[in-house]
């Protein structure tokens, strides 16, 4: 009978010893292991798509997904010379004076929207994780969300005006039947929402933010959460050690969760699992798993403004993947689907020019680690700085491996190593 006890004492122990309860403090959150999953996935898709992709226009250089900010604002940032205005004048020559931008949201229907081919899509890319926009800057939610609808006073979610379906849950079914691992971003910052400032931003957190969280995160049990858009507000009036700590230690997905590193101003590259770059091109040694998003364009957004020449050709995207992930980084390359749910062709194409690389490649790549020199340079100068204002383009990394400006070296061969 002793034997018997014992027996079952040690199953009702041995699962509990594998859980962890985290404190809402960093000493403590700091403490926990990152899933692995992430650092050897490698390559990852990001999902722009909401209410922007109505218009989904913005001057080249600039990021497509701000429209309303840049309509609001009269003001313009990105690489080029403009005079603010861009986005006012044309919103106002395309649907006039009175058109608002919550006006878009009936246009959003996306009547081409067919998950499983973006998840075949995915599949054929050769990417591990997916990371969809499931409430941007805008506010809008892609999911039945009660809190998006009340907050705003009309409904501003994708079940109850537009589209009439729950787009992020089918999203999330789809991506389950392969073994992709499902991202959600959740975007911080709320431009028109009455309660987003910083008098009020206990309130926009107990009556909004986190009960919205806590619902995408109950619904579909994501295995990655991307925070963005913390602006000036520091992780104590965000109650960044809080959200964290339910994630940990409370949430459905308490064990398998991955979190980036933008929960508010003070946090970037300091806490959360991985820390996060944008449109770079830097060299970069990190104490914690990083990646580095972009788009194929200029813009996360789809821009129907952006020509041929400014998306990133199949040659430099496979250089720029192989140059982050010797540096033990990961790749989160953006696209961007029409207002229908329609992924552009072009987009389509890279993707599988990316997938049919890493079928030959895949083992240099997956589950590797940054060796003692990521790559191998070239007699010359090594300092070769891009010109444009404030994003890389894609094409960039050709300057720096197989079209040097003169005098400059080039990285010849790129290192891994794999873990035994």
């Amino acid at each position: 009978m002793k034997k018997y006890c014992l027996l079952l004492f040690c199953l009702i122990c041995i699962p509990l010893m594998g859980q962890s309860t985290y404190k809402p403090d960093w000493e403590s959150i700091d403490k926990r292991p990152v899933p692995a999953w992430f650092e050897n996935a490698k390559f990852g898709i990001f999902i722009h798509w909401g209410l922007y992709s109505v218009p989904a226009w913005s001057p080249k250089g600039t990021y497509s997904e701000w429209y309303k900010y840049w309509l609001d604002k009269k003001t313009l940032m990105g690489n080029g010379n403009f005079t603010g205005t861009e986005i006012y004048d044309y919103h106002r020559k395309m649907y006039g004076e009175d058109f608002t931008y919550a006006d878009f949201a009936p246009m959003f229907k996306a009547l081409s929207y067919d998950p499983e081919e973006w998840a075949d899509l995915f599949e054929h890319s050769g990417a591990k994780y997916v990371v969809l926009t499931t409430k941007h800057h805008d506010g809008f939610a892609l999911w039945p969300s009660r809190e998006a609808s009340i907050s705003y006073g009309r409904p501003w979610n994708s079940m109850e005006i537009g589209a009439h379906r729950d787009l992020v849950g089918e999203y999330v079914n789809a991506l389950r039947k392969t073994d992709i691992k499902v991202g959600c971003y959740f975007s911080l910052r709320e431009w028109d929402n009455p309660l987003y400032n910083k008098e009020t931003m206990d309130l926009f957190y107990e009556r909004h933010w986190f009960p919205q969280l806590q619902d995408l995160v109950n619904r579909y049990k994501p295995d990655l959460i991307w925070a963005d858009g913390p602006d000036q507000i520091n992780d104590k009036q965000w109650q960044a050690e809080r959200t964290l700590a339910w994630l940990y230690s409370e949430s459905p997905v308490k064990d398998s969760i991955v979190v980036n590193d933008r929960w508010a101003n003070n946090t970037g590259k300091k806490h959360g699992d991985y820390y996060t770059r944008e449109y770079s091109n830097t060299n970069s040694s990190y104490n914690k798993p990083w990646e580095e998003c972009r788009g194929i364009g200029l813009s996360f957004g789809y821009n129907q403004n952006e020509d041929l020449g400014d998306y990133t050709s199949p040659k430099a995207l496979i250089l720029t993947l192989v140059n982050i992930v010797s540096q033990g980084g990961n790749l989160l390359l953006d696209i961007g689907p029409n207002a229908n749910g329609k992924i552009p062709p072009i987009m389509q194409e890279r993707l599988l020019h990316i997938g049919q690389w890493l079928k030959v490649n895949g083992e240099a790549i997956y589950g590797t680690r940054a060796w003692v020199n990521s790559c191998q340079w070239s007699k010359g100068n090594r300092e070769w700085k891009s010109k444009e204002k404030h994003y890389v383009s894609g094409d960039a990394i050709l300057k720096q491996t197989v079209d040097p400006d003169p005098g400059y070296a080039v990285k010849e061969v790129f290192f891994t190593k794999k873990l035994v």
